[in-house]
């Protein structure tokens, strides 16, 4: 697409330039250096190739643009101002400042049309992945014949530092397996990082390692030549086969006269008399900050303008669609609207003693076959741990490309092998894979969930926390534990991640007891629209509880319940557990029965929820004249204090593990019905 009128296109790109870079002057904080040099590709993107309406945000067949070089955030900002999106002069004046819309990093909560909270470098690449995927996903189940519903692009711009990134080595590769075409990342290639020069650690072939992993390398050597760039994205387009990354060749702080491709640029201000200077440089003979042109300002309206004709040849589009797939058509946006089909939860069978005993991960498998049939748009894999998680959806196919399966295959999910399966091969690349699902919630009209040990929740922990920090309906579901893993020894046993997510704001952390435990945590995490989910599952086999002698497994959605007391009134003992410590808790409370002990057993499964009950609740619970309290959790004891106080016991972990079969492990270190009963003894003698 060629350039109609060179000059308006310059000015265009130079406002671009010094809106970011005054907004930056103003905080006297933030990164100029990246919307200085990488304006040029930016407008190129958006004025020519991106479609997108300013009314509408979320859009469903718009194209996604994530800035994976999240501290560029000023020119996201310029480019979301001048092309009409809802956000005004007055909050690019106010970059930076508190209750602003335009935060220091990206924010997706925040402000309309950022795709992503990016910031930390690498996930945002990994989440464009991921909307690629989920892009490729919902085109392939949900397009018909003559209707092309689901038919947009991923677009991300990244710098030196998110290609540096482990992160995105993982989903670079991954993306070029799945051949992604729809994918096109814009390099911004100006070999300086924030502490100096890309030389100094960063000297790799790009394009070669790009090449290696099945991707479409194209180079542009003059970062200002819009017309390059306009023909780098067109060819990118046009390969369907396979993602494409454009080196766009740049220099940092583009016109500053002692600042332009020195590292000074990046992270700081230009300072008040180098941004006059810059601006005199570049022919900007504007004194008033903050100013648009006119004919800037018509220039820019006339392109959102026309990027808007794409959403009104779409509706037509979807208009006929909906006329020929009534039902497709329901479907489609009741996903995208968040909302579960009414009847999701109604035929799942609940489990029965004599069921048991069975591990909770298989338990969520067993309820993840019964959901997946009810709920397409559930949609995600595991990290090469699938028949250890059981985190999958059988038969309902492998999302891979056509055409691509070879022969003697192993490990098949079963059903199709297209972009149309709903089992994600993520292989060994548990970071990529929590950024990806990220993006793929992000996205829209897809419910993710993954699967790992519970042990490599550290290599997920940034994308879990962005998924948090994002209010995104994500769910991680999480296998082995506990030092009930066993064999595998403490490399394998997790001791401290359990405290380590409960954490982190707006996650919901849910360890389930039983079973019925399961079904209810499945769906919390289904239910909830705005926060993501870890669902923390035992590989050793539990105890199906008899809900005819306990209390119901419903009273999870409240976060701790009363599953069982020995007599009425008030207890003389509360004993709280989590997970496989149910059983165990409610073993010892028996035996203080057995002695005329008036003992309660709380299931407290997920603190989050049950800090959000009302006082009436938490305290009918645990009623704060009962201080005899004993706490027992297979993992760190600290934290624990904020329900049994100072003065009660906390039984659990306050070392490694070790390599030994689990329930010689539980006896090992005291995890046990044992030392609970003691250890409620001692506090009821000692309260005497």
């Amino acid at each position: 697409m060629s350039f109609e009128n060179y000059e308006i296109a310059k000015k265009s790109i130079n406002t671009i330039r010094f809106l970011a870079a005054d907004s930056i002057q103003k905080a006297n904080s933030g990164h100029p250096g990246l919307p200085l040099g990488a304006a040029p590709a930016a407008y190129v993107l958006w004025a020519n190739h991106l479609r997108f309406d300013n009314r509408d945000p979320e859009w469903i067949d718009r194209d996604r643009f994530v800035l994976s070089a999240g501290h560029g955030s000023a020119l996201l900002y310029s480019l979301l101002h001048l092309f009409g999106f809802a956000l005004s002069i007055d909050e690019i004046k106010n970059f930076r400042q508190m209750g602003s819309k335009t935060p220091g990093h990206p924010e997706n909560f925040v402000t309309a049309g950022v795709e992503a909270t990016t910031g930390p470098l690498g996930q945002g690449f990994a989440n464009a992945v991921g909307m690629a995927a989920a892009e490729a996903h919902l085109a392939a189940s949900n397009n018909k014949p003559g209707h092309k519903i689901i038919d947009h692009y991923t677009y991300a711009l990244a710098g030196d530092g998110d290609l540096m990134e482990g992160i995105a080595y993982e989903a670079a590769s991954l993306a070029g397996h799945l051949k992604l075409g729809k994918l096109i990342v814009l390099y911004d290639d100006n070999d300086i990082s924030l502490a100096g020069s890309t030389s100094l650690a960063f000297t790799e072939d790009v394009t070669a390692r790009f090449e290696a992993f099945g991707w479409h390398v194209l180079t542009v050597d003059d970062g200002n030549d819009i017309d390059a760039i306009d023909r780098a994205i067109t060819e990118g387009k046009a390969k369907n086969n396979m993602p494409t990354l454009i080196r766009v060749k740049t220099i940092i702080g583009y016109g500053s006269p002692k600042k332009a491709g020195s590292y000074h640029c990046h992270g700081a201000p230009l300072g008040e008399d180098e941004l006059a200077e810059t601006k005199k440089a570049l022919g900007w003979d504007h004194t008033e900050k903050f100013f648009v042109p006119n004919d800037v300002r018509n220039h820019f309206e006339s392109l959102a303008n026309r990027a808007k004709k794409a959403r009104s040849k779409w509706d037509a589009d979807f208009k006929s669609y909906e006329e020929e797939f009534p039902y497709e058509a329901k479907e489609l946006n009741r996903r995208f609207s968040g909302d579960l089909p009414p009847s999701l939860f109604d035929e799942i069978p609940m489990f029965e003693p004599e069921d048991g005993p069975i591990a909770t991960r298989v338990a969520s498998e067993k309820v993840m076959q019964n959901l997946g049939k009810e709920l397409p748009e559930l949609f995600g894999g595991c990290a090469d741990l699938n028949p250890s998680t059981f985190a999958w959806l059988k038969g309902m196919g492998d999302f891979q490309p056509e055409g691509t399966r070879p022969e003697n295959v192993q490990g098949e999910v079963g059903g199709e092998w297209s972009y149309a399966g709903r089992n994600i091969h993520f292989g060994v690349r548990e970071h990529a894979m929590g950024a990806m699902a990220v993006g793929m919630a992000l996205h829209g009209g897809i419910i993710p969930f993954t699967g790992t040990f519970f042990i490599f929740s550290d290599y997920m922990r940034p994308p879990v926390r962005l998924a948090a920090l994002s209010k995104l309906r994500t769910i991680f579901v999480f296998s082995h534990d506990s030092i009930g893993v066993g064999e595998d020894g403490p490399t394998h046993q997790p001791i401290e991640q359990l405290m380590a997510l409960r954490v982190v704001p707006n996650l919901d952390v849910i360890r389930p007891a039983d079973a019925n435990e399961v079904i209810e945590a499945w769906k919390i995490a289904l239910s909830n629209k705005n926060t993501p989910t870890a669902l923390v599952f035992s590989r050793q086999k539990l105890p199906v509880l008899d809900r005819a002698k306990y209390m119901s497994a419903e009273g999870l959605k409240r976060g701790a319940y009363i599953i069982w007391q020995s007599g009425d009134g008030m207890p003389e003992v509360i004993i709280i557990a989590t997970g496989s410590e149910v059983n165990i808790a409610l073993n010892a409370a028996e035996k203080l029965a057995e002695e005329d002990i008036n003992v309660r057993v709380v299931s407290m499964p997920c603190w989050s929820i049950f800090d959000k009950q009302d006082s009436d609740y938490r305290e009918m619970v645990l009623p704060p004249s009962v201080t005899k309290r004993v706490a027992i959790e297979a993992g760190i004891r600290n934290g624990w204090e904020k329900f049994v106080g100072f003065d009660g016991i906390i039984i659990g972990m306050d070392s490694f593990g070790a390599s030994a079969p689990g329930n010689q492990l539980f006896e090992k270190f005291g995890i046990t019905a044992r030392e609970v009963y003691s250890a409620a003894k001692s506090i009821i003698e000692k309260g005497d």
